[in-house]
């Protein structure tokens, strides 16, 4: 069940193998950029703007490595997910005060709830295991982090 929710929701054309941004907003405005560049965004600065308010209310960067930002908005049709790596790691203020390496933003309508908590619960469960973490980390191309993250 998992794995076919994921692979809904996460595609190769999402994910970036290297995240150039060296600030929390600037990574935050990268990781938008990428579901933009898909064509599925209606108003990307409005995605942006929900994303960043909702970061400025609460740090998304959890522990081990991972960071969330994420934000509702009805420019939005459904569960948007992007995700880009940043091996050497950044500041995005995590709860165990590590820097974050594996960067995913998600949007959602803000009239449903059920994707979002489904998709954070699922990703972070899986990226508890350190080994799958280190394997999305040198992964070779979006398509192998897709498969990592899946089953695929």
């Amino acid at each position: 069940m998992t794995g076919s929710f994921l692979r809904q929701t996460l595609r190769a054309e999402t994910v970036k193998m290297r995240l150039e941004a060296a600030t929390k907003a600037d990574a935050i405005a990268e990781l938008v950029g990428i579901l933009a560049a898909t064509g599925q965004l209606r108003d990307p600065a409005e995605a942006l703007r929900v994303v960043l308010a909702r970061e400025r209310m609460m740090s998304t960067g959890m522990e081990q490595g991972i960071a969330i930002p994420h934000g509702k908005s009805d420019t939005v049709d459904g569960l948007l997910v992007g995700l880009a790596l940043k091996p050497e790691g950044m500041d995005f203020e995590c709860q165990d005060g590590q820097p974050a390496r594996i960067l995913i933003v998600t949007l959602s309508p803000a009239s449903r709830t059920g994707p979002h908590l489904r998709f954070m619960a699922d990703i972070t469960r899986l990226l508890r295991d350190e080994g799958l973490r280190r394997a999305v980390l040198a992964a070779g191309s979006p398509a192998e982090v897709v498969a990592l993250l899946t089953g695929r």
